[in-house]
């Protein structure tokens, strides 16, 4: 006998053993009887194994009971067993979309609206094409190399809303194959887009790495999962997506960048993510790509932090002014209330 919360399964055994009784019969008598081994019969009658047409026919030759009646048992068994794992499910499903930000995605048009909690289950799982949302543990599923400001388990679930949704979006972006050599040549051109306007340079932004196999998607942040970025494959491409709320200019190409790291470090499709030496190096990897180590170095040994001076010093080396101040009151050289009037706020349409 199975049994869920409104569900119970019983195994035509349960009436096969009731016929047994009414006779005197032991299922040592029966099993020779039937012409089947008392380990098989024994299952039979627990329910472990199924009961096929064929042993219907043979107990209706020794039990007197229609070969139909008990493939109808089996049946109606089969049928309440599927229903107990599906109501079981539902319920392990319901207290996990419990936990994603529902109505948040719901307003942004990801999945539809809805009060009913059975029915956000079946909205999620098909959002997230699994037949169970406990499968979103499956590490298979959520290969993410991603840069994050906090970690909390909510957190997690709404990354995992985020990732989904640049994936659906990246559909609809025509890629050429993947060429890791090919973008990290291309390196320099992007670099040289920080001194451009974001209605200037996301079109060519999307369509160089487009050239190289890379979708890129910006979405809207999604409230509680901290995210700046997310980059991971599908299919034939990697995913890159950002955040597109407002943030300065800074923080967005450093995002990128450290996304772009990702993948030219090799930290994209690993089992169970990115650990964080990963997110340290892809880091690293942003900072100096942007701006070389040592050029920076020699810059803050002359102490000279000014708006002229740091003018001065993005226009030798072709970055935005706002990245050197980024990396200046990161660093601990200034505060972070310093030179943030030459810092570019962006704005980018999704």
């Amino acid at each position: 006998m199975v049994r869920s919360r409104s569900i119970i399964a019983t195994p035509p055994g349960a009436t096969i053993k009731e016929q047994l009784n009414d006779r005197g019969m032991s299922q040592k008598e029966f099993a020779v009887r039937i012409d089947m081994t008392e380990k098989h019969v024994s299952k039979l009658i627990n329910g472990e194994v199924q009961l096929t047409p064929e042993v219907a026919v043979r107990l209706e030759i020794v039990l007197g009971v229609p070969a139909r009646f008990w493939n109808n048992l089996e049946a109606i068994y089969r049928e309440k067993l599927i229903k107990i794992a599906a109501e079981k499910a539902m319920d392990a499903d319901e207290n996990l979309a419990r936990q994603f930000p529902y109505s948040e995605m719901a307003k942004l048009g990801w999945i539809p609206q809805t009060r009913n909690s059975k029915e956000k289950v079946i909205n999620l799982r098909k959002y997230f094409e699994v037949v169970s949302l406990s499968l979103l543990e499956n590490t298979q599923i959520t290969r993410i190399a991603c840069r994050r400001l906090a970690v909390t388990d909510k957190s997690d679930l709404a990354l995992l809303a985020w990732t989904q949704e640049a994936k659906i979006q990246a559909r609809g972006i025509e890629t050429k194959p993947i060429n890791i050599k090919g973008l990290i040549s291309v390196m320099p051109d992007i670099r040289k887009m920080t001194l451009k306007k974001p209605k200037d340079f996301c079109f060519e932004l999307k369509s160089l790495l487009a050239e190289n196999g890379v979708a890129l998607v910006f979405l809207p942040h999604l409230k509680g999962s901290f995210l700046q970025g997310a980059t991971f494959i599908d299919g034939n491409k990697i995913v890159v997506g950002l955040t597109a709320r407002g943030k300065d200019a800074d923080k967005f190409w450093f995002s990128l960048f450290h996304e772009l790291g990702h993948i030219i470090l090799g930290h994209v499709g690993k089992n169970g993510g990115t650990t964080e030496q990963d997110e340290q190096d892809a880091d690293v990897w942003s900072r100096d790509e942007l701006i070389p180590l040592e050029t920076f170095k020699m810059f803050k040994e002359e102490q000279n932090f000014s708006v002229a001076s740091v003018k001065r010093f993005a226009k030798e080396n072709r970055i935005a002014p706002g990245i050197v101040v980024g990396r200046l009151q990161n660093e601990g050289c200034i505060e972070y209330n310093m030179l943030n009037e030459l810092k570019e706020h962006y704005v980018i349409t999704v």
